[in-house]
């Protein structure tokens, strides 16, 4: 499993505001292209303050996912991303799975057991990420949990995670 990144984006957040949000790459484009508007399976994992507050994974481009999580009413079940309501810029990094199992029905599985041992990861040192909604379990093995450790090194110091979980409004 080949997981590359982070791109890394800022979400500037606008709550009942059109557009709701905005992105921003470190080259100041304002759209996802290459990697971030393909179909490669991805792991994200929005941040404030530097600390993760949200994982999650998709295999759409990643203008249609975040799309999706401002647009959820709780219609099915789902109400988009609660972070939304509490942050006015966050800080977005997306993982590439480079290589993903070419003949699976899902072949973001080993993306998505990466996803739940980063969520881990980010427990023991701390909390849980404070808007993390939900998560999918798969069996994991040293590989998914070593790219987990190496996305986690990206991240703040274990000491600063019980500051920073309070959201910013």
């Amino acid at each position: 499993m080949q997981v590359e990144g982070p791109d890394r984006f800022t979400l500037s957040i606008n709550p009942g505001g059109s557009p709701p949000f905005e992105v921003r790459d470190v080259n100041g484009a304002t759209r996802f292209s290459g990697r971030a508007a393909s179909r490669l399976p991805k792991l994200y994992v929005v941040t404030a303050g530097a600390l993760p507050i949200y994982v999650g994974i998709t295999r759409q481009s990643m203008r249609a996912r975040l799309r999706y999580g401002w647009s959820a009413s709780g219609q099915g079940g789902y109400h988009g991303y609660p972070f939304r309501d509490h942050h006015t810029e966050a800080t977005l990094d997306v993982w590439y799975q480079v290589d993903p199992p070419v003949k699976s029905e899902r072949p973001e599985v080993d993306i998505e057991t990466v996803e739940a041992e980063l969520v881990y990861l980010v427990r023991q040192h701390g909390q849980w990420p404070v808007f993390q909604t939900e998560i999918h379990f798969h069996k994991s093995d040293a590989e998914h949990r070593a790219i987990a450790e190496k996305i986690w090194s990206h991240y703040r110091p274990p000491h600063a995670i019980a500051s920073a979980l309070k959201p910013s409004r």
